[in-house]
């Protein structure tokens, strides 16, 4: 039985149409293998101790290598945890510097998945940077998945980063991947093979 943990993005949630999308192709096309699908914290500064919680509650999803997908915030996430933990994580329209893009957004915020409010403040910021892995152990442990039509984040600072990974640059489509279904079955080859 094999474990592949999901991390969606910011101000989503486990109901994402990206978290779903893969909840449904995987128990369809692999129901020997289970998704992990937790709610990342709204707080920035929360994420870090509750994945590691997260992963001491579910050691399984570490036994044959960490396997993870992660989209935009749950890209550097996903970053973050393979640079801890070693393994593999395919990342879509990944957010490479979190920290400046929020830094934008500092205040009050309502997640439209949960509705629950909540403040973003620097500390948050430097938390994130923290968390940041300024060059990477190994390249070859990413599946990078970007579309240039990416309104949220810039792909360029992505294909710079993981440069010599495995990265596709779709032309257009837009922050939440458009056609992302469609890729599914290159995500579990990578994976799991």
């Amino acid at each position: 039985m094999s474990h592949v943990l999901y991390l969606h993005g910011f101000l989503s949630s486990p109901q994402s149409v990206k978290a779903q999308a893969t909840l449904r192709w995987f128990a369809e096309h692999y129901p020997q293998i289970t998704l992990h699908n937790p709610q990342i914290p709204n707080y920035p500064a929360q994420v870090a101790s509750m994945l590691k919680d997260y992963l001491a509650q579910h050691p399984e999803l570490l036994t044959d290598g960490l396997k993870a997908i992660g989209s935009s915030m749950g890209g550097f996430l996903c970053t973050y945890l393979v640079e801890q933990y070693g393994g593999k994580a395919v990342l879509i329209n990944p957010a490479v510097k979190p920290y400046e893009l929020l830094a934008d957004y500092l205040g009050e915020h309502v997640n439209p998945y949960s509705g629950d409010s909540f403040v973003l403040e620097p500390e948050d910021m430097q938390r994130l940077r923290q968390m940041d892995t300024s060059t990477l152990r190994n390249v070859s442990a990413y599946k990078v998945l970007l579309q240039t039509g990416d309104e949220t984040l810039d792909y360029r600072q992505a294909e710079q980063k993981y440069q010599g990974a495995d990265i596709t640059t779709e032309q257009g489509g837009d922050h939440s991947f458009v056609g992302f279904p469609e890729h599914l079955p290159a995500i579990a080859d990578f994976l799991l093979s």
